[in-house]
């Protein structure tokens, strides 16, 4: 038996869509008529002759409830004003059973293959505030294999198309691969249709390009069915450990590098779903992941805006590296538009500082740096003993760095 066509098929049953027999045979490489043996083993209902049920009327009501976790006492008392004149123990039975179903959709879809399959979510504008009182509004964006899961975590300022495709690059190159498909809800940086009991989601026109030339498929979730991607959504709770870092980081940077570590905590604690440590089931998984395409294509989705904060420092972070602004844009979202050697910073749609491209640490331009000396720590001085002052630190930079 094929595994990974069954696990396929049964996560479209659940889904409630009937399958296109040759399509999926040309996906994975089969005869159409084994994906249909397999979506009609076990499906023929036996035909029973119903009786009417006075719960008939409510049903929908009644799984409505279940769904946003009412228990079956307050559905009861619920449903008794809107006329129903039935036992408890009928609805008890078939709230029981709603939740039996459910809880078995949930155990199927969740058993990936290696390679086979990862999941991708947002935790949205996430607020916390550094040691000088100052609100930072981030984005975390997660990314997890279903086989190993090990997650691959990133801080982003925001959730528009190019930040999602260049997370997503990120996370391939740490998982070592890409698996063969990911599953997103309907954002809209995704599909342009949104799917749902009546039809499939309509994917976006560069975001299934992009994924063609990364090589995997796209799966989008129906919306209001947070099952289907439970566990990204499980992941975004672990997000938690962020909040007792309130009031104890200063800069955007330092921030960045203490999602990375709770990243590494999370990879290397064991996983309650498989008992071992994710980042050891990633070297099995990674066997199994489509290598990345080569870096020219890479390249073309890095070339693309990046989203920055301007740091009380004056600087802006590209590639682990700092480069330097005129201090009245501190506070400001700015983009970074990255060529093969410059790096161009912009401000409603105005270039207000233009890089050559770095590996040093600090990268200074002599009238920034003058502007932020006379901002602050020489704002007293004479002009000509801050130039004089900027001169020789730039020197010093081009000595160390």
């Amino acid at each position: 038996m094929r595994k990974d066509i069954y696990e396929r098929i049964k996560i479209m049953k659940n889904e409630g869509i009937k399958p296109n027999y040759s399509e999926i045979a040309r996906r994975w490489n089969c005869d159409y008529r084994t994906v249909k043996r397999y979506f009609e083993q076990d499906v023929i209902p036996i035909r029973k002759i119903m009786k009417p049920s006075k719960l008939d009327p409510f049903k929908s009501i009644i799984e409505d409830k279940v769904n946003l976790g009412c228990t079956g006492s307050s559905i009861y008392h619920f449903i008794k004003r809107k006329g129903y004149d039935g036992k408890y123990t009928i609805l008890r039975d078939y709230v029981r059973s709603i939740k039996v179903e459910e809880s078995q959709k949930a155990t199927i879809r969740f058993e990936t293959n290696p390679g086979l399959q990862a999941q991708v979510d947002w935790k949205e504008r996430m607020k916390l505030i550094n040691r000088q009182g100052e609100i930072f509004e981030i984005n975390i964006f997660l990314m997890l294999l279903g086989y190993s899961r090990t997650k691959y975590i990133e801080l982003t300022i925001n959730r528009n198309q190019d930040t999602l495709m260049m997370a997503m690059i990120n996370g391939f190159r740490y998982f070592g691969g890409v698996p063969k498909e990911i599953i997103f809800d309907n954002m809209k940086t995704v599909v342009d249709q949104s799917k749902t009991n009546y039809q499939n989601a309509v994917i976006n026109e560069t975001f299934y390009q992009f994924s063609k030339d990364m090589g995997f498929e796209v799966w989008s979730c129906r919306a209001f069915r947070p099952q289907t991607k439970g566990k990204v959504e499980a992941l975004s709770k672990l997000m938690s450990r962020l909040e007792p870092y309130n009031n104890e980081f200063d800069t955007l940077e330092e921030l960045e590098e203490i999602v990375k570590e709770v990243m590494s905590n999370i990879n290397n604690d064991k996983s309650y779903a498989t008992n071992e440590k994710p980042l050891k089931l990633l070297e099995k998984e990674k066997e199994y992941l489509s290598p990345l395409p080569n870096q020219e294509l890479i390249n073309n989705y890095f070339t693309k805006p990046i989203a920055r904060i301007v740091t009380k420092e004056s600087m802006v972070t590209y590639m682990n590296n700092k480069y330097s602004l005129n201090p009245k844009y501190i506070g400001k979202n700015v983009i970074l538009e990255v060529s093969d050697s410059e790096l161009k910073i912009v401000y409603n749609n105005e270039i207000i500082a233009a890089h050559k491209l770095s590996k040093r640490k600090f990268n200074y331009q002599k009238d920034h740096m003058i502007s932020i000396l006379k901002s602050d720590a020489m704002r007293f001085k004479q002009d000509e003993e801050i130039e004089d002052f900027a001169k020789k630190q730039l020197e010093l930079y081009d000595k160390f760095n």
